[in-house]
């Protein structure tokens, strides 16, 4: 497999090639709303209405409520995840309101993990988890296909142990 060609790298002259996060994060933190929501608009509605009357079981609209905002904010924050990787470093952008961009330099990667919890193999997704010299610079990639995790933490290890052999 050649690792250093424009299509495999992500790198094309000057401008990165940014990359999304797959779909299925987005279902993913979509379920997991859906299911603390409800658990919520359950307790908010059972509660009141068996101790204080029926007309306090209104109060599981309120957790709804929330679900709908918050199903429309899941998407907003989902499509500003991206990364691109560029000839000496690995760029992270995310964030709706507060954009924030994160460059992590190759020859400053000190550990790269790939993690996966039980929910997140369910929807078969991983994270990228990037340890740097300086902590401030830690940065994560959630939700990538297992396959694009795996091949993302071997090249971001190559480069760095080529980059940090001249330290």
């Amino acid at each position: 497999m050649d690792t250093g060609s424009p299509e495999t790298t992500g790198v094309t002259g000057d401008e990165p090639v940014w990359r999304g996060l797959p779909p299925g994060l987005l279902r993913m933190r979509r379920l997991l709303l859906v299911v603390w929501t409800g658990l919520l608009a359950l307790a908010a509605g059972l509660l009141p209405g068996l101790l204080a009357g029926p007309a306090w079981a209104a109060f599981a609209l309120l957790p709804l409520a929330l679900a709908a905002w918050g199903w429309r904010l899941l998407r907003r924050n989902w499509r500003s995840w991206r990364y691109a990787e560029r000839a000496d470093d690995l760029l992270i952008t995310r964030g709706v309101l507060w954009r924030e961009e994160t460059v992590v330099p190759y020859g400053r990667m000190q550990l790269v993990e790939v993690t996966s919890g039980p929910v997140e193999r369910y929807f078969g997704l991983a994270s990228v988890q990037l340890h740097t010299a300086a902590a401030a610079t830690d940065a994560a990639i959630p939700g990538l296909d297992p396959a694009e995790a795996e091949r993302l933490r071997d090249r971001l290890t190559e480069l760095g142990e080529a980059r940090s052999a001249g330290l």
